[in-house]
């Protein structure tokens, strides 16, 4: 009897129940964590180059305004720090990358609060919240300081770079962003603006067009996502969904009057591949499944289309990734592994 209640307690003891993100190997997720931060590090650093020195202070502002909210709040609660984690990092970047670089530097502050304290902290810590921080941050700054969130937009300094925009008679479009443009005057408008499809092929995708801090350069954010990929810490399944699924649906709905169904465009404009990189991805609010992930990405993409094309707001990825948060639950019960299915055999 001993025996046998001995060997219940040892498997007991080898259970652990706990929430998202589930780590089944040595790689700890401090480690994983800071690899993200570095991969997002680039981004940033071209946003200083052609946006101005104030990109590097809101990012900072926003950066220690998170690390700082989650320590006093923990304390004030009771529960250990863990800011070492890296993850109030990772929200302060990704909460400054989708805010235009020419907002106030104190802007992201209140943004922190709500992202770390209200989303983060009250939910119960890391790997309880059910919306992605950073973009509740974002949408909570868009109700409360709509001005600066849709008209503080910066066109590239142009300094006698080697792309054309940088050179360009472009100052039409520096208070609006291409999807702007896109959205009330079409594609004719942003090609007159580029001077042809090949630049904005071009620009668009090294980062020389205004938009978000974060969200220009479609290549060092790829970059990045590669990064990841190769260290295994994110599957392909979501960044491909979201791309894809939005890729496909301007193609077919775009029309004329706004992408002109150019799926690439449409998928290098905004923050399409910085949110189905960065924030899609996060552990604590993706399903697990594969094929759960790849439903929950064409879902952002298919949202993400539909409010660009029929709402008042020109870009989609921050809503359309928030919606879907809450699905999340469900998706993980409908699609979960068929050991753990009711159907499953001991």
């Amino acid at each position: 009897m001993m025996n046998a209640q001995s060997e219940k307690n040892s498997i007991s003891n080898c259970l652990h129940v706990s929430s998202a993100p589930h780590i089944q190997s040595e790689v700890t997720i401090s480690k994983i964590m800071w690899t993200v931060v570095v991969s997002l590090l680039p981004p940033l650093i071209i946003s200083i180059f052609i946006f101005g020195f104030q990109t590097l202070i809101i990012t900072l502002v926003s950066v220690v305004s998170c690390v700082v909210t989650e320590a006093v709040s923990q304390k004030m609660l009771n529960r250990p720090v863990t800011i070492k984690d890296g993850s109030a990092v990772i929200t302060g970047l990704l909460l400054a990358y989708i805010i235009p670089p020419g907002v106030p530097w104190w802007l992201p502050i209140p943004g922190a609060f709500m992202a770390i304290y209200v989303t983060k902290i009250l939910m119960g810590g890391l790997g309880y919240n059910i919306f992605n921080p950073a973009l509740i941050g974002r949408a909570f700054l868009m109700a409360t300081y709509p001005v600066a969130l849709t008209s503080a937009w910066l066109a590239p300094i142009r300094n006698g770079s080697i792309f054309t925009y940088m050179n360009a008679n472009v100052d039409a479009i520096s208070s609006a962003t291409p999807l702007y443009v896109l959205k009330h005057y079409g594609m004719a408008a942003l090609i007159e603006k580029f001077g042809s499809m090949s630049v904005i092929y071009t620009d668009f995708f090294f980062g020389f067009r205004p938009g978000c801090i974060g969200e220009t350069s479609a290549f060092l954010i790829l970059l990045g996502g590669l990064v990841l990929l190769y260290k295994k810490y994110i599957s392909w399944h979501i960044p491909v969904s979201v791309m894809g699924s939005t890729a496909l649906l301007t193609w077919i709905f775009g029309g004329e009057s706004f992408f002109t169904g150019n799926p690439l465009v449409a998928i290098l404009s905004g923050g399409v591949m910085l949110g189905a990189f960065f924030m899609a991805t996060d552990y604590v609010t993706s399903p697990n499944q594969k094929i759960a992930q790849l439903i929950f990405g064409i879902g952002i993409g298919a949202l993400t289309v539909l409010i660009r094309l029929k709402g008042g707001y020109p870009e989609g990825i921050c809503y359309a990734i928030l919606l879907m948060n809450p699905v999340v639950p469900a998706l993980d019960q409908w699609f979960k592994a068929k050991r753990f299915s009711e159907g499953a055999t001991q």
